[in-house]
């Protein structure tokens, strides 16, 4: 993949929950690292078709991969003003890292 169709930055937070004194639980979201990276958001090609019988998946972000960086589950993406937990995380050839996420959307209450 060339760094032509990497032409977004995502900043990467491991989320946290810690109890305060009085026992309620915070999210912290704690900064691990920005990366280029490349992403597809849902729409009607074969390979949406095929991944939507098994996972809420509404983006893919392809990146190099980051040596001493672990990407897990329930990790959050932030790129242009969105925010995505990531559900899946894959190795490609030991090179990059595809994630497929979820976008979280504001609820309108």
């Amino acid at each position: 993949m060339s760094l032509g169709k990497m032409n977004i930055f995502v900043d990467i937070f491991n989320r946290n929950q810690s109890k305060d004194s009085e026992g309620f639980v915070t999210q912290i979201d704690d900064f691990v690292a920005s990366v280029r990276a490349f992403r597809e958001e849902r729409h009607g090609s074969r390979k949406w078709a095929n991944l939507a019988a098994f996972t809420d998946a509404n983006a893919i972000f392809k990146f190099r991969r980051v040596p001493g960086l672990e990407i897990r589950s329930g990790m959050l993406f932030v790129c242009d003003k969105s925010r995505y937990t990531v559900i899946s995380v894959e190795d490609i050839n030991g090179m990059y890292t595809e994630v497929l996420a979820e976008k979280i959307e504001p609820s309108k209450a």
